[in-house]
């Protein structure tokens, strides 16, 4: 029959186990700054895009013209957005 205090020293050490293991596996700063630029970049390059496409194409057009500009703006956000929360979701 099991005693009460194998059971609690077969969870204190198991749950000792976990705490060392997620010290050893903690992201460094480094690690952390990096995934943070990335994210950014995820963010940020698909707007900058679709801003200078949009304004190629408001170039290519008589008078003017905002509508390709604002318009791929807005495509380039929803797809930072997209590709920031599949890369969180991961």
């Amino acid at each position: 029959m099991a005693r009460p205090e194998d059971d609690l020293r077969k969870k204190v050490a198991s749950q000792a186990r976990r705490m060392k293991k997620a010290d050893r596996e903690r992201p460094t700063l480094l690690a952390q700054t990096v995934y943070v630029g990335t994210l950014g970049l995820l963010f940020v390059l698909p707007v900058v895009i679709g801003a200078y496409l949009g304004h190629w194409l408001d170039s290519m057009l008589e008078g003017y013209s905002m509508r390709w500009t604002l318009s791929l703006i807005t495509v380039g956000i929803a797809l930072g957005g997209a590709n920031v929360y599949l890369l969180v979701k991961e």
